[in-house]
């Protein structure tokens, strides 16, 4: 599976059901204003004529309610898209270089819309529309837009030979769309949106943390999930790890016994958090030796060879330069065995990482991953493409006076993208960012136990954060906590309350482990 989307894989209805539970926590929203179709400022037809400044209208489609198929995707009553209104949807191209081919869509809410724009972001090396993420925004009366940063399918060989394709991915193409669709929006409603709102996880974390940095003043309110950030160390960190993994089929540690390893990590650091539940609430608080686990004489699937024991290790701890001793990139927390097969399901590292290097970093289609050098191929990351996909800057100054609100939020046992990157982020962006005196409360970082990449996980996945930043932009009221929920067949099983960073939930003492109602939000315990 790529590095994916958290709007595009969640369903539709179970947005909506998390969106619900949501708003229940903050109080209501903004009233929808309802604009009907007949009351545009141009009708969706008329959209096919409009200039666009670097760019053109390819198609523009009116769309009944429940009737939109996604490409190469079949429709009927079990589609996620059956209870989406009605919309005008347009299709374009964008040009900004002689190289570029950018495609953009943007969905019209033909009746309901409520003044504001929501653009979404992507997944891996993107190269599709995000149609599952449109849905979602549309579904809520939002006007919505996503593209395809630039090119088509989902690995990086288009950056080959291609510098301004490159350029395209790593930034340009989300402010070229959130302008066009700006213009299109005030073009088919005869008025501007009144508020623009940006929401991505993975690589649309990263896309949403670049806008607050180098566009600062195209959103309002910007949600960056799991950011894919920096993203030359973070794939340096995914291929070290397999380097690891891979090195003899001795070093080897099956998906069988990842299992059993997890299993001892839960068992040990469960009860830390003073709730016994099968989750562990904070990891950074675990420390858990993996030599407990080695076989005492030969090899059981129960334990761990020495082999095996010195493979965790490795994995267990971040990758640092032998030289400086800096970390490169942070490591997984424990509870996250039960998802390592993600980038360590062999016989190979990640494909999303090897491209990197491969493709961007080398320009090379033959470069073998065993040749990789920690500290001197990172380094040679860094310059790829002259930092055009260099680490964000965390100083948001200007997003930040400006009025910008940044909701960022990480699951702790994130499979793809190591959890303390995003805290490393946050503890940056504090210190790095000069807040206007009048709203010093711009940021906030929610980490999700138990939680994934984006979605899934044992821990509870299901959270909307688009009420709780509508909420602070519009109402000026900071997020004191998000009510997240564990779904299983249609069915919400567990809640739990996601607390602002360095906050956690801690349970109150009484009362069913599985309800957010016992729990409340505090420091750490030391």
């Amino acid at each position: 599976m790529k590095t994916g989307s958290r709007q595009g894989l969640i369903p539709i209805l179970t947005a909506l059901a998390a969106l619900t539970c949501a708003a229940s926590r903050i109080g209501s929203l903004t009233p929808v204003t309802a604009v009907p179709l007949e009351a545009a400022g141009t009708s969706c037809a008329d959209l096919r004529t409009m200039a666009l400044g670097a760019g053109h209208i390819d198609t523009v489609q009116v769309v009944e309610a429940g009737a939109f198929t996604p490409p190469g995707a079949r429709g009927g009553s079990a589609s996620p898209y059956a209870k989406l209104p009605g919309f005008c949807r347009v299709a374009a191209t964008l040009t900004p270089s002689a190289d570029s081919d950018i495609k953009i869509e943007v969905w019209l809410p033909a009746t309901g819309w409520n003044n504001k724009l929501q653009a979404v972001g992507n997944g891996g090396w993107a190269g599709t529309i995000s149609y599952g993420a449109l849905a979602s925004a549309v579904s809520k009366g939002y006007a919505a837009v996503s593209t395809d940063t630039g090119h088509t399918g989902d690995g990086a060989s288009f950056a080959l030979g291609h510098p301004e394709k490159f350029i395209d991915y790593a930034y340009r193409s989300e402010h070229e769309m959130t302008v066009t669709a700006k213009a299109i929006i005030e073009r088919f409603y005869g008025g501007a949106p009144r508020l623009s709102y940006f929401n991505g996880c993975s690589t649309g974390g990263r896309q949403a943390l670049i806008e607050a940095s180098r566009f600062p003043n195209d959103f309002d309110g910007i949600i960056a999930g799991a950011a894919a950030n920096p993203k030359a160390h973070l794939d340096a960190w995914r291929i070290q790890m397999a380097q690891a993994m891979f090195a003899s089929q001795e070093s080897a540690v099956p998906p069988a016994k990842q299992e059993v390893l997890y299993k001892a990590v839960v068992a040990a650091c469960d009860a830390i958090d003073g709730a016994t539940d099968g989750l562990i609430e904070n990891p950074t608080q675990c420390h858990f030796d993996p030599g407990t686990l080695q076989c005492r004489a030969g090899d059981d699937p129960s334990c761990l060879t020495a082999a095996q024991v010195k493979t965790v290790r490795a994995i267990m701890a971040p990758p640092k330069n032998r030289q400086t001793g800096e970390t490169i990139f942070p490591t997984y927390q424990p509870g996250t065995e039960w998802g390592w097969t993600r980038l360590l399901g062999g016989p190979n590292p990640y494909d999303t990482a090897v491209d990197q290097y491969k493709y961007v970093v080398f320009s090379d289609p033959n470069w073998n991953w065993r040749t990789f050098d920690l500290e001197k191929d990172t380094a040679a990351g860094d310059r790829a493409g002259h930092g055009v996909l260099a680490a964000v800057n965390p100083d948001l100054t200007a997003f930040a006076q400006h009025g910008g609100k940044l909701l960022t939020y990480h699951g702790f046992s994130d499979n793809s993208i190591a959890p303390e990157a995003s805290i490393n982020f946050y503890k940056s962006a504090i210190v790095a960012t000069r807040a206007a005196a009048a709203s010093p409360d711009w940021l906030r970082l929610f980490m999700v136990p138990g939680m994934g990449h984006c979605i899934g996980g044992p821990g509870p996945d299901s959270f909307d954060m688009v009420p709780a930043l509508e909420a602070w932009v519009e109402r000026g009221t900071p997020p004191q906590q998000v009510l997240a929920s564990k779904i299983l067949d249609g069915r919400i099983t567990r809640t739990r309350p996601l607390c602002p960073f360095p906050q956690q939930a801690r349970y109150k003492g009484t009362g069913s482990l599985d309800e957010a109602a016992n729990f409340s939000c505090a420091a750490a315990p030391r």
